[in-house]
């Protein structure tokens, strides 16, 4: 029995994920926005195996509530062992090139927030020297394109925070699992109209999770063939690369 933090519970990965570990009859601690939202999808975890389940409301960009929120689900659980970070937004980036307010409302949510979060996380998990922290991230964060840089930035963000962070928690034994989806189709990419076989589903990058943590790994990309498909664009010399409609 494990005891799992799940922030932004309610994204389609979280859910996706938060089944997957209902029917292992985990302990489960959600927090989301809508409270209404978590109680409904609380009442599902439960009918599928949870041990327990309980709810918190946040907005992420509520700094000063992280530590708060944090504690309660320690205390409810009675300690924490895995801690998943699964919120985040799709901004249009046509409106982040010409507002910076909007870019900088990007920015808090899928970068400042997660950092806040991680920081006390990794405070906790440091001092008990066990457990898993889980972001997810995007392979939009390994190189900036035109089409979503303001996006790709946030990603970026975190994955280089996590990796320092990785290297300061090993010494502790806490893992630190960077996950780089590629495109999935959820409600925040309802918008994209054309969907082929580069696409995968919430559950396949649920199952991904799980088996990351087991593993024991650092950095996974999901589905497997990102990590090729993101080193040759990363290969790609800046002169060629900045010529190309990406």
């Amino acid at each position: 029995m494990t005891r799992i933090l799940i922030i932004g519970a309610t994204s389609a990965i979280a859910k996706a994920t938060a089944r997957r570990w209902a029917h292992e009859g985990h302990e489960l601690y959600l927090v989301g926005r809508n409270l209404d939202h978590l109680h409904e999808m609380a009442g599902d975890l439960k009918v599928r195996g949870a041990r327990s389940v309980e709810c918190a409301a946040l907005d992420v960009n509520d700094f000063a509530r992280h530590a708060a929120v944090i504690d309660a689900a320690a205390v409810a659980l009675g300690g924490l062992d895995v801690a998943l970070i699964a919120h985040g937004t799709l901004g249009d980036q046509k409106v982040c090139e010409q507002d910076f307010q909007a870019a900088l409302q990007e920015l808090n949510t899928n970068a400042i927030s997660v950092i806040s979060l991680l920081t006390h996380l990794a405070n906790r998990f440091e001092a008990q020297k066990q457990g898993s922290l889980v972001v997810l991230g995007s392979v939009a964060g390994d190189r900036g394109r035109q089409s979503n840089y303001v996006y790709g930035t946030a990603k970026s963000a975190v994955a280089t925070f996590m990796q320092g962070l990785r290297n300061r928690l090993h010494k502790s034994g806490v893992q630190v699992l960077t996950v780089k989806p590629g495109f999935v189709d959820t409600p925040m990419t309802a918008a994209f109209d054309k969907k082929g076989p580069l696409w995968s589903t919430p559950d396949v990058i649920a199952q991904a999770i799980l088996r990351g943590i087991a593993r024991r790994r650092d950095v996974i990309y999901t589905p497997w063939f990102w990590w090729g498909v993101m080193t040759i664009i990363k290969s790609i010399p800046e002169r060629l690369f900045k010529r190309l409609s990406l």
